[in-house]
């Protein structure tokens, strides 16, 4: 991996939490994400499995993890399964874990190969009562493919029948959603090189260049700072174009007099930033391009100033609409009459800002949570308002990533230009 090594205190801590939230009697396995076909011979590049990453740290296909803490076998109450290696492998696809490896990454110390799963599980799970398994569980997500984790899971039910299965995705959400200190410094370098990638763009943008240039002088930037890669595809989206809200094409040519909206964001050690940021394609804002964009700042610095512990999403979200609608009538968008007459359950404001404020962000882009919990400290969420105005040909959004401190909010993007006048200096330097 490109990334500096974890330590396993943050990965011990992780089982711990898990295994006291488990029901007495109860046996867990945590599988890894499929190596996912591409064409012919090739894969896409693997993506572990975010819940047995943040419970292990192990980064490579063919993993399971076992967590059974009332085993009577202490060998049984943390097992991880990795992949045998050989020489034929290591020459053809590079190192694999080694036991001795593992453990250190891991801090699990009952190791064992992949192939001896079957064999070893078996006698675990009949000490149990209950086995916990792990599916995608993330309310955005369709499973049109039946994925490893179902396949899995399809398959511990058929052979142990008479076992109580439970959901693991539940805990997952509880942990996960409130951050280690060790995760938010992983975030902090996540954005770090995020925000490595937009300074650059500063200075390269300009009228001619092509979306896709820009996309490629992100991952440019970073790679070179250790980054896996995008969290995301990056959304490079100039004039009219700002107004889909998942533009992936990045296939135009970036034109005078145009704004060019950037959302993207950098993957370090599963870990990621998201960011949006708009930019005038010849360094200067017009004043139409001004007022919708210091309409779009006013909304995020004061959902800003409305984020703590204890509201839900929704009503964070409905704080917002306010904000939008005093910002859309001031633009002259929407009339006070109009406002005063809507029909509260279809806010006019949803015709220029059509999602949501925000989401948690983690491992996954789109973390898991509850949204409907209340919100909590350690909290990591992204703050985008946005307004999408057609007949303008103008889409701003802007995007920070921040955490629910006690003492209040702590913007990890604060360093990263947002100012009108920071950007028009930066690009004209």
């Amino acid at each position: 991996m490109k990334y500096a090594p974890i330590s396993q205190s943050l990965f011990i801590r992780n089982r711990k939490k898990f295994s006291a939230a488990m029901k007495p009697g109860s046996i867990a396995l945590f599988h890894s994400n499929d190596e996912m076909p591409r064409n012919a011979d090739a894969f896409y590049r693997f993506r572990q499995n975010s819940d047995l990453f943040y419970l292990s740290g192990i980064d490579q296909e063919d993993t399971v993890l076992v967590l059974f803490p009332d085993s009577p076998n202490p060998m049984f109450r943390e097992m991880l399964f990795i992949k045998r290696t050989n020489e034929t492998i290591a020459q053809w696809d590079g190192h694999k874990l080694t036991p001795e490896e593992a453990l250190a990454v891991s801090g699990v110390s009952s190791i064992f190969w992949y192939d001896e799963f079957e064999a070893t599980i078996r006698p675990a799970i009949l000490l149990a009562e209950q086995i916990y398994l792990n599916l995608n569980e993330n309310d955005r997500f369709n499973d049109h493919a039946p994925y490893n984790a179902i396949r899995f899971a399809r398959d511990i039910m058929a052979k142990f029948p008479l076992h109580r299965c439970e959901r693991s995705a539940p805990i997952m959400a509880a942990l996960r959603t409130r951050k280690e200190e060790e995760e938010i410094e992983l975030l902090r370098e996540a954005v770090r090189i995020t925000g490595l990638g937009f300074r650059r763009l500063l200075g390269f943008v300009k009228p001619g260049v092509m979306e896709y240039e820009v996309e490629a002088e992100l991952i440019h930037e970073f790679i070179r700072n250790r980054g896996n890669g995008y969290a995301f595809d990056p959304i490079i989206a100039s004039g009219a174009s700002a107004c889909v809200l998942h533009y992936v094409e990045n296939n135009k040519p970036c034109k005078d007099g145009d704004l060019l909206l950037l959302d993207f964001g950098a993957d370090y050690a599963n870990y990621n930033g998201d960011l949006t940021r708009c930019i005038p394609v010849n360094g200067r804002f017009s004043a139409q391009q001004k007022s919708v964009y210091q309409a779009v700042l006013h909304i995020q610095k004061e959902s800003i100033k409305n984020l703590k512990a204890g509201l839900t999403l929704q009503e964070w979200f409905a704080l917002a609409g306010e904000l939008a609608t005093e910002q859309l009538v001031n633009l002259g968008l929407l009339s006070m009459d109009a406002v005063k007459h809507q029909d509260p359950a279809r806010p006019l404001y949803k015709k220029y800002f059509m999602h949501g404020l925000g989401h948690h962000l983690g491992i996954d882009v789109h973390d898991i949570m509850n949204r409907y919990a209340k919100l909590e400290t350690g909290n990591v969420l992204t703050v985008e308002p946005g307004l999408y105005i057609p007949e303008w040909g103008i889409g701003v959004r802007i995007e920070n990533d921040v955490v629910i401190r006690e003492q209040g909010i702590e913007d990890l993007m604060q360093d990263i230009p947002v100012e009108i006048e920071e950007i028009e200096a930066l690009m004209n330097a």
